[in-house]
């Protein structure tokens, strides 16, 4: 079977620094994978590069059988990859819908857009209840929820997630991967990357251990808990 995402010897440097050394991952339609390891392991830097955001120094990334390495965030949309990134970045001078609005930019028909908006509304009542509040004025989980309805607007075949609990409160975190196994079950593929490893491995159903900017470690989830020493690996020993 041709994999949704295929990434062969992924390389990205920071001018003299390498973040990313020769990474080998593949995601298949309709799985949850979850790229696991401590901070500064390289994660966020191999989403970037599938996303577009930076440029694979080395390597080839492949969507639905495409090579799409060289291109820009705003070609890899229309082909159905989106990206809810680290730390949000709503527009806060911009209304919940004006936001939602941008992630759908690429989406020309009309009712697209709508079943689109009605569909992220279904998923976070909140985000309609407040479709007309500045998105700066929204609270933390709140923003998070705007984010990944963004991302969702364009109707992806493959969601990107990057740290999508980080910093949330508990109660918001058990929303947040509540709502990512619901995308599963409506046949969004996922890619997430997070810190949160106990609620990573509820719901994901391969995982890859990264450190160093290497994958060290891949497999099923059930695989990847029986093998042990993640904790080392998630304390960067």
């Amino acid at each position: 079977m041709t994999p949704l995402l295929k990434v062969s010897s992924l390389q990205v440097w920071y001018g003299a620094v390498q973040a990313v050394r020769g990474i080998d991952i593949e995601v298949q339609e309709g799985e949850i994978v979850a790229f696991l390891g401590a901070n500064g392991a390289g994660k966020s830097s191999t989403l970037n590069a599938i996303a577009g955001l930076v440029p694979a120094s080395e390597g080839k990334i492949e969507f639905s059988g495409r090579d799409v390495t060289d291109l820009a965030p705003e070609a890899l949309t229309p082909m159905g990859l989106a990206l809810s990134p680290e730390g949000r970045r709503v527009f806060p001078a911009l209304s919940v819908s004006e936001n939602l609005l941008m992630g759908a930019y690429s989406v020309k028909d009309k009712q697209a857009i709508a079943a689109a908006w009605d569909r992220v509304y279904s998923l976070f009542p909140i985000l309609h209840e407040r479709k007309d509040q500045l998105a700066g004025t929204l609270s933390g989980g709140q923003q998070q929820m705007l984010a990944v309805g963004r991302a969702l607007m364009s109707g992806p075949k493959l969601l990107l997630l990057d740290e999508p609990s980080l910093g949330l409160a508990p109660k918001i975190v058990e929303q947040i991967f509540e709502l990512i196994t619901i995308l599963r079950d409506q046949k969004v593929t996922i890619a997430l990357v997070e810190q949160n490893v106990a609620k990573s491995l509820e719901i994901a159903d391969r995982g890859y251990i990264i450190a160093g900017g290497q994958v060290v470690g891949q497999g099923r989830v059930e695989d990847l808990r029986s093998q042990g020493g993640l904790e080392e690996t998630f304390l960067g020993a």
